[in-house]
């Protein structure tokens, strides 16, 4: 999904015990049957003066943990928004998440997202307080909120300053403007 990152794919081997505890810290405590997790960031003047090229003035992530429980399988997905610098209008994206294990000495487990068909997607890591994500991208479709599908659809792609984000753990509520199904939203309003 996101080309030279380094990482491996879930699906090739990722220790249980260890997507189990990342799992764990990324949610607050072990994923129930849903679960989410909200990270959310606005750049202020300061760093954004201190990085003129990057597009980006704020982003939120949320996370998603849905047990299957007859399949005794848990998928992840995530939606991610965004606001530009310098353009007007609410920009989202979404798709699954699985776990991979960094190449490099550190061995640590993150989230790979992708967007289908192509979209690019993000790598997500935590801090290591579990108080912020680190979002790593190279290029991720967008979809402006406010637009017609024929209209809306953007990417960002990374430059000098948009390949690297830290976004801080927020609230569920925090991250309800990216939800789109109604039973959902509740669920995170009631969190």
């Amino acid at each position: 999904m996101l080309a030279g990152i380094g990482h491996t794919r879930a699906e090739d081997g990722v220790d249980s015990a260890k997507t189990a505890a990342f799992d764990k810290r990324i949610f607050a405590g072990p994923p129930r049957r849903k679960s989410y997790a909200c990270f959310v960031r606005g750049y202020d003047a300061n760093h954004l003066t201190q990085r003129p090229k990057q597009k980006v003035s704020a982003m939120k992530l949320l996370v998603t943990a849905e047990n299957a429980r007859e399949e005794k399988t848990t998928s992840h997905s995530f939606r991610l928004g965004i606001k530009y610098r310098h353009r007007t209008g609410n920009f989202d994206s979404s798709g699954f998440c699985g776990h991979v294990v960094t190449e490099d000495a550190s061995n640590e487990i993150r989230f790979d997202c992708g967007v289908d068909c192509e979209g690019g997607g993000i790598n997500v890591a935590l801090s290591k307080d579990d108080k912020s994500t680190i979002i790593r991208l190279e290029r991720i479709r967008t979809w402006n909120r406010n637009k017609p599908d024929q209209e809306a659809e953007d990417a960002l792609v990374a430059g000098a300053d948009d390949r690297l984000f830290r976004v801080d753990r927020a609230g569920a509520e925090e991250c309800a403007e990216l939800v789109t199904d109604r039973r959902e939203l509740a669920a995170i309003r009631h969190k």
